[in-house]
């Protein structure tokens, strides 16, 4: 059973729950139909009139559309897409990227211990609770106290990211590692 939710914080996404594993572990953001084409179930959704993005989760697919279309006309279409891949066995992605160790810039080795702490309260407070929102927040680096942060998904066009970014987590990152200055979102 398909079952979708609107409890994503941008009105133009929508969250898709199959009721069963999507990516399993990592996620999967394609920006674009082009960017989509080795993920097998991101080209079938972008082949939807209003598709804008397709964010693969865990266990969710967040749907971003155009203003060209109400979620009215598109739900159904995105959700016959979801049902019909998975029924016929497709991968869900034909390689795995490297988008989760797309770092701006190498990690110094005296930093190695202060990026190991950052990356397990990303990965054990701040990440479960994204993708309860149909998204992610991945790290793309950190230098001179400054942690550089990716959002994507239902995220990534959100009004309230930028203070997620820097209410949430940025305190909370202050709070437990002493060496992070700030919190910036960078787009890629």
């Amino acid at each position: 059973m398909f079952i979708e939710t609107e409890g994503t914080p941008n009105p133009a996404t929508l969250k898709f729950l199959p009721g069963r594993d999507v990516m399993g572990t990592g996620t999967a953001d394609f920006a674009s139909a082009e960017a989509g084409a080795r993920s097998p179930l991101a080209e079938a959704i972008f082949a939807l009139p209003g598709v804008a993005r397709v964010f693969l989760g865990g266990d969710f697919v967040t749907v971003t559309k155009t203003d060209a279309i109400d979620w009215a006309a598109l739900k159904p279409q995105v959700l016959g897409a979801i049902m019909e891949h998975f029924l016929a066995g497709r991968p869900v992605v034909l390689d795995s990227g490297a988008e989760e160790d797309d770092l701006i810039a190498p990690i110094a080795p005296e930093d190695a211990e202060i990026v190991a702490q950052i990356r397990e309260l990303l990965d054990t407070r701040v990440r479960p609770a994204v993708a309860g929102d149909g998204g992610d927040i991945v790290f793309r680096g950190y230098q001179d106290g400054i942690v550089k942060l990716h959002m994507q998904g239902s995220c990534s066009g959100c009004p309230s990211s930028s203070a997620t970014l820097k209410h949430g987590i940025e305190n909370m990152l202050r709070h437990y590692v002493p060496e992070v200055v700030s919190v910036e979102q960078v787009e890629l």
